[in-house]
């Protein structure tokens, strides 16, 4: 059903172990499959650096938006229909798209489940966590979406520190019988921790560098405090993200850890790192960008306010000035020959009014 997804993301691991043997690594070994996965998120991170830009400028947009959403909330908080109109109303006006923002996690999520269920597709023995059942004979001479019967061979062979590549920690006994190598359930955690212990912290990093830079943003006036008659709702609803961003996501990754294979735990360890990295040096352009817009708008602000006791050099000449000047005069004259007319006027119609009075 998703095939869609899981033979671009066996192409493009399939390129990489090619490209690493063409380089004169060892087509079997484990460090070349490794660093085939290790290469394969570069190049979907790489691919997604643009909409992850796309999605922070959004957001960024969204903070300046904030002040006017919050007064439509507060103007229109009893008519949910007027709320949501005016509401779409400001986004379209500022063509601004809230959706724009969550395009780097939807991309990612199916990016995550392609590879777990390609490293898993090269062990289909047994029945249990998503086995077809094949036997260890069936199971090498099958191929696995783009790559060869050959080429599952190979990666069922290959190891690191011992361990293959696609095992986990709760990998059941009855598929370790696939791979070409002797291990127990203890060496498939020596080499599985450690990856965790570093997907954790550099998770609990990149949020606590987020949020960090969050408040310092509010703090100097830069981004939006929450406001109104929902401020106090909406700050608790910013402090339950963020420790959710810096504590249950990590301890979520260390509950869920023993289900992840070596390879899949080596892209997320990747992705992690690269985010790490790339964070700082998106948010660092980013922040350039804003002091030149702010500067730029000083610039422009300064030059059109009015200098203070400064003369008014008028650049017209005798001629123009003298024309404007009898044009204005008789526009003057011409004001008060009407105002005469409408004084007359209406001294004629008083006059009138008292002498059918008398008769």
């Amino acid at each position: 059903m998703l095939n869609f997804i899981y033979y671009p993301i066996s192409a493009v691991m399939w390129f990489w172990r090619e490209a690493l043997t063409f380089l004169g690594m060892n087509a079997n070994a484990g460090v070349t499959w490794l660093l085939a996965i290790v290469l394969l998120t570069a190049t979907i991170k790489a691919l997604l650096v643009y909409p992850m830009v796309q999605s922070l400028r959004s957001s960024r947009k969204m903070q300046e938006l904030t002040p006017k959403i919050q007064a439509v909330r507060e103007r229109y908080k009893n008519d949910k229909t007027k709320l949501a109109e005016e509401t779409q109303k400001v986004y379209k006006d500022a063509g601004f798209n809230p959706l724009s923002s969550c395009i780097p996690m939807f991309v990612q999520i199916p990016v995550f489940i392609g590879i777990f269920h390609v490293l898993r597709s090269f062990n289909r023995t047994g029945t249990a966590a998503g086995g077809l059942g094949l036997t260890v004979e069936e199971n090498r001479a099958i191929g696995n979406y783009i790559f060869s019967a050959e080429d599952v061979r190979s990666f069922l062979d290959a190891e690191i520190f011992g361990v293959p590549l696609s095992v986990a920690i709760g990998t059941p006994t009855e598929q370790f019988a696939a791979y070409g190598t002797d291990f127990t359930r203890l060496d498939v955690a020596y080499v599985a921790v450690p990856f965790i212990v570093l997907i954790v912290l550099f998770t609990h990093f990149n949020a606590r560098y987020t949020l960090n830079r969050q408040h310092t943003r509010q703090a100097s006036g830069k981004a939006p405090q929450p406001t109104g008659d929902n401020a106090e709702m909406m700050q608790m609803q910013q402090q339950m993200m963020g420790k959710m961003m810096l504590w249950v996501f990590p301890a979520m990754t260390i509950m869920t850890g023993y289900l992840w294979a070596i390879g899949l735990l080596a892209y997320m360890l990747t992705n992690t790192v690269w985010t790490f990295v790339q964070t700082r040096l998106v948010y660092k352009k980013m922040d350039k960008e804003e002091e030149e817009e702010i500067a730029r708008r000083e610039k422009v602000k300064a030059e059109l306010a009015p200098v203070v006791n400064a003369r008014t050099v008028d650049k017209r000449s005798k001629k123009q000035r003298k024309a404007e000047q009898e044009a204005q005069q008789l526009a003057e004259q011409q004001a008060k020959e009407r105002a005469l007319k409408q004084r007359q006027a209406a001294q004629r119609a008083r006059s009138q009014s008292k002498k059918k009075k008398k008769n």
